[in-house]
């Protein structure tokens, strides 16, 4: 088998509840969590479409994608690759919500021939990945995947395959997601996955729950020697991934951390490392009892204490769904660069309950950036970790 191609990152491009932009976005990271819901406010999708006519045919998650995109290809400059051989990865966890809930209330109040005949292109999973492409003339593989919480880890290790394999030079990938509609909210609080008191408290005692969220992240991925010859600024490195399910049970994740371990060892020997080489554990720490439970007895079985250095951003940004693990992975990229790794907002009081781990608390804190992971775990037992490195 020939040898594994490197995968550089090289743009970055970031749509979130605490700031849009990858400045903004890592400023809200070392700020304090907002009250209730995590909405991207202000967001303004014309700043990234030349057409209106295009805004108002495109559900909220595509124009997150779509804006996300923009960004990270500007970043990235000029991609010198076959568009045959660019390819786009966008996943998501639910899809075009808002425009299903909005169009069956149009056909229940006004019937069938007043349901918009973009109803289809608009909520369809596939539309974010599909307009990055048309935007931007891409013809290599688009897709889409749909792995509940751990789709946009799931997407952007795809992706890299793609890089490794020699199936592609370069590829727009990560995860978006505009869910938070009437039914959704309703199912989760329904299920009791969301927190009652409206604050997101990773790995704490109190915590009850996660904090609804939207948002995309999108990454661009190309082959190191290729980004190294046309002189980009390669920001990080995708060393390796995992995916892996539990096969356990479709909301609570496997017990004693054991799909965790899983997938954490399966990419840490994708990436050719050992577990003593991890720095740094983005976890996927969603501030329900289970999941954090569960993660932390994994990260402490495989890792012992103190371990790698860990956090959980979802107290800051809340629980984005498929769009999360690509914000997270975005989070790892920009600690690399600035050299901290964010506080897990809204920790106050460690549960005595959990397996000890290194958490990051408060403040953020200094580290020499060095090969990290970053965790998500989805209903349905995906489970999905990449392992990222410096450039």
């Amino acid at each position: 088998m020939a040898e594994k191609r490197r995968v550089a990152i090289t743009g970055l491009g970031v749509v979130s509840p605490v700031g849009i932009g990858r400045s903004a976005f890592w400023q809200g990271l070392l700020a304090p969590q907002p009250e209730g819901v995590r909405s991207v406010n202000d967001f303004d999708p014309s700043t990234c479409y030349d057409d209106p006519k295009a805004i108002r045919r495109a559900d909220r998650f595509e124009q997150f994608s779509v804006c996300a995109a923009k960004e990270a290809l500007a970043q990235s400059g000029p991609l010198d690759a076959d568009p045959d051989r660019i390819g786009v990865l966008v996943g998501t966890g639910i899809g075009g919500a808002h425009t299903h809930e909005d169009q069956t209330l149009v056909r229940a109040e006004k019937g069938d021939r007043r349901v918009s005949p973009f109803t289809v292109p608009m909520m369809m999973a596939n539309a974010g990945a599909a307009a990055v492409s048309i935007a931007h003339g891409f013809r290599g593989p688009c897709e889409s995947l749909s792995t509940a919480c751990a789709t946009g880890t799931h997407s952007i290790g795809t992706a890299a395959r793609w890089i490794q394999w020699g199936l592609c030079d370069a590829v727009v990938a990560g995860g978006t997601e505009a869910s938070m509609t009437p039914i959704a909210i309703a199912g989760f609080s329904n299920m009791r996955a969301l927190s009652k008191s409206g604050v997101s408290r990773p790995f704490d005692a109190s915590r009850d729950g996660f904090v609804l969220a939207e948002g995309a992240a999108l990454f661009v991925l190309e082959e190191w020697d290729r980004a190294a010859a046309r002189g980009a600024t390669i920001l990080g490195e995708v060393l390796g991934s995992a995916s892996l399910a539990d096969a356990h049970h479709i909301t609570a994740p496997a017990p004693g951390g054991l799909g965790a371990i899983r997938c954490m060892e399966r990419a840490i020997l994708d990436a050719g490392l050992r577990s003593e080489d991890i720095v740094h554990i983005n976890a996927h720490g969603t501030s329900t009892a289970l999941n954090d439970a569960a993660e932390a007895e994994g990260i402490s079985k495989m890792f012992g204490f103190p371990g790698p250095i860990v956090t959980s951003i979802k107290g800051v940004t809340g629980h984005s769904l498929g769009a999360a693990g690509a914000l997270e992975a975005a989070a790892v990229v920009l600690s690399m660069q600035e050299g901290l790794i964010p506080p897990t907002d809204g920790l106050e009081n460690v549960d005595p309950e959990l397996a000890k781990i290194d958490l990051v608390q408060k403040d953020p804190r200094a580290w020499k950036p060095g090969p990290s992971l970053s965790n998500s775990f989805g209903f349905g037992g995906h489970n999905g970790t990449l392992v990222i490195g410096p450039a």
